[in-house]
C-alpha cells in the first residue's frame, strides 16, 4: 500500500516531550507567579510605564523581571525537551529498530537470526520474544518441508523409474512375458497413485481447512477395524476393540483416516504368526483418547521417536505387500495437530507399539452427527 512520507515515531515523539515539557513548564511559572504576587494590588500586576520613577519601585518591577527570566526558562526548557527527548525516544525505540531489522532479515529468507532482546520484560522484549519464537517455528517449518519434498521426490521416483526399467526390458526382449510386464507395471502404477493420494491427505490435513462436527472416537476404531478385518485375518492377526464412548469434534473423513492408518500399521508391522491389535477409547479431564497397541518386534525410544517422520520404517520395517507410503504415521500426527491433539508413541515392553491420540472433549452444548 503506497503511504505519502511523514514524520518518524521518533520525531513525534521528540515533539511530544518536548510538548509536554513546555506546557508543564508555562504552568509552573503561571503558579509561581501567581504565588508570588498574590499579596501585590492589582495595579501593581501591569507596569505603568508613564511614570518611570514608579516604574523603579520594586513593588512594580516583578512583571518587567519577570517576564524575560520566564522567557529565558521556557527557551531553555524547550532546547532541554527537544534534546533530551530525542535521545530518550531513541532509547525507548531502540528495541523497536531490531524488531524491524530482523523483520527485514526474514524478509529475504534469513530464518536463522534472532533478537534476543536483553533486559527485563517488558511490552518491547515480549514482542521480541514472540517474534523469535515465530521465527523458530519457521525456520523448522520450512527446515521440515525441504525434507518432505526431498523424500516425496525421491518416493515418486522410484516407481517410475522401476516402470521405465521394465519397458526397457521388455524392449530389449521381444520375447518377453507381456502379460506378467503389465501385471508388475499395475503394481508399481498402483503403489504411485497411492503415494499421491497420501501426499494429497497429508497436505489437506496441514491446511485445517475443514467442517468440524461430533465424532465418536469408538465409532471410528469400530469401522476400522471393520475395514481392515480382511487384511488382519489374512495376516493371522486378531483385532480387539474396547472402552467407552470418546466424542470429540473434528473432520470425521480426517479422524476416521487417522484410526485407519494407525490399525493399519499395526497390523502390517506386527509379529509374524498370531499377532494382536488392541483399540480402546475412553473419556477423562476433558479430553478423548484412542489407543492402538499391537504385538511386535523390540522398538527402542529412539527408534520410536522417528516414526512419525514422513518415509521413515522402524526396525523389521521393509517394503512388501501393503507396507503402505511411509506417510502412514506423519498423516496422523498431522491431522492430530490440525485438531488440536496430541499424539504420543511409546514402545512396549514386549514388544510392538503403543499409539495415543489424545483430542479435547466435544463440549456438552455442541450438537451434530456422531458417525
Amino acid at each position: 500500500m503506497a503511504r505519502p512520507p511523514g514524520l518518524s515515531v521518533r520525531v513525534k515523539l521528540t515533539l511530544s516531550y518536548a510538548g509536554f515539557l513546555m506546557i508543564a513548564g508555562v504552568l509552573l511559572l503561571a503558579a509561581s507567579w501567581v504565588y508570588l504576587m498574590r499579596d501585590a494590588p492589582l495595579r501593581t500586576l501591569v507596569p505603568d510605564f508613564s511614570n518611570l520613577p514608579l516604574a523603579l519601585n520594586p513593588r512594580n518591577r516583578g512583571p518587567a523581571v519577570f517576564g524575560p527570566v520566564a522567557a529565558a526558562m521556557l527557551l531553555f526548557l524547550l532546547v532541554f525537551g527537544l534534546v533530551g527527548g530525542w535521545i530518550l525516544a531513541g532509547r525507548m525505540l531502540s528495541p523497536l529498530t531490531r524488531i524491524t531489522d530482523a523483520t527485514r532479515k526474514a524478509a529475504t529468507g534469513s530464518l536463522s537470526h534472532r533478537i534476543e532482546l536483553e533486559g527485563r520484560n517488558d511490552e518491547f522484549r515480549e514482542l521480541a520474544d514472540a517474534f523469535d519464537r515465530m521465527l523458530q517455528r519457521l525456520e523448522a517449518h520450512v527446515a521440515e518441508q525441504r525434507r518432505f519434498a526431498a523424500n516425496a521426490s525421491h518416493e515418486l521416483r522410484t516407481p517410475l523409474a522401476v516402470s521405465q526399467i521394465l519397458l526397457d526390458v521388455a524392449r530389449a526382449d521381444p520375447d518377453h512375458d507381456t502379460d506378467r510386464l503389465v501385471e508388475r507395471l499395475h503394481a508399481v502404477n498402483l503403489r504411485a497413485i497411492d503415494l499421491t493420494e497420501a501426499l494429497i491427505l497429508f497436505s489437506r490435513a496441514d491446511q485445517r481447512s475443514f467442517a468440524r462436527e461430533r465424532v465418536d472416537l469408538s465409532l471410528l476404531a469400530e469401522e476400522a477395524a471393520e475395514t481392515l478385518l480382511p487384511l488382519a485375518e489374512e495376516r493371522g492377526r486378531t483385532i480387539e476393540t474396547s472402552g467407552d464412548a470418546a466424542a470429540a469434534v473434528g473432520s470425521h473423513p480426517l479422524l476416521l483416516q487417522l484410526t485407519t492408518n494407525l490399525v493399519h500399521n499395526a497390523i502390517v508391522h506386527n509379529l509374524p504368526d498370531d499377532g494382536t491389535v488392541w483399540i480402546t477409547t475412553g473419556a477423562h479431564d476433558g479430553a478423548v483418547t484412542l489407543t492402538v497397541e499391537n504385538t511386535g518386534a523390540p522398538l527402542s525410544p529412539r527408534q520410536v521417536s522417528t516414526l512419525t517422520e514422513p518415509f521413515q520404517r522402524g526396525v523389521d520395517r521393509v517394503r512388501g505387500d501393503h507396507e503402505g507410503t511411509g506417510l502412514g504415521l506423519a498423516i496422523v500426527t498431522s491431522i492430530a495437530q490440525a485438531h488440536d491433539g496430541t499424539l504420543t508413541l511409546t514402545p512396549r515392553d514386549t514388544g510392538g507399539l503403543r499409539v495415543t491420540l489424545r483430542l479435547p472433549a466435544a463440549p456438552s452444548h455442541v450438537m451434530g452427527k456422531s458417525k
